[in-house]
């Protein structure tokens, strides 16, 4: 699993992370809205912690599948959440218009529940060194 998924959570990282400062320069020069800045700060930030994670997922000893899967799903929640809620605020913002209602919320919602994953695959990986 690891081979197969830490170069994908990379590759929509990479292209979350460019995403955000893309959005960072409209929200600076073009369209004053500071909820553009917001949301472009989620998709660096969870683009970055995404990254993190896979470093994570393959500096572990003799990782287990689950610790594997947990570290996996936690970036991808990350990064999902991210695109939803800055699409979204975007979407507001350059076109006056969202995805769907609560859109922004469920983003969010789902990048909280991704770090409630991060901790549940380290508590995880703890017991797996322990054993």
């Amino acid at each position: 699993m690891l081979q197969r998924s830490a170069p994908i959570i990379t590759m929509f990282a990479g292209l979350l992370g460019a995403a955000g400062v893309a959005l960072a320069a409209v929200a600076a020069h073009k369209v004053d809205d500071p909820a553009l800045a917001t949301a472009a700060q989620m998709l660096i930030l969870q683009a970055a912690a995404a990254i993190a994670i896979t470093g994570n997922m393959r500096r572990a000893h003799h990782p287990s599948p689950a610790v594997i899967r947990f570290w996996a799903i936690a970036a991808v929640m990350l990064l999902a959440g991210a695109a939803l809620f800055a699409g979204d605020i975007s979407a507001r913002a350059l076109a006056g218009t969202r995805l769907f209602p609560m859109a922004a919320p469920t983003g969010g919602s789902t990048m909280i529940a991704g770090w409630i994953v991060v901790a549940i695959a380290g508590i995880l990986e703890l017991r797996s060194r322990a054993k």
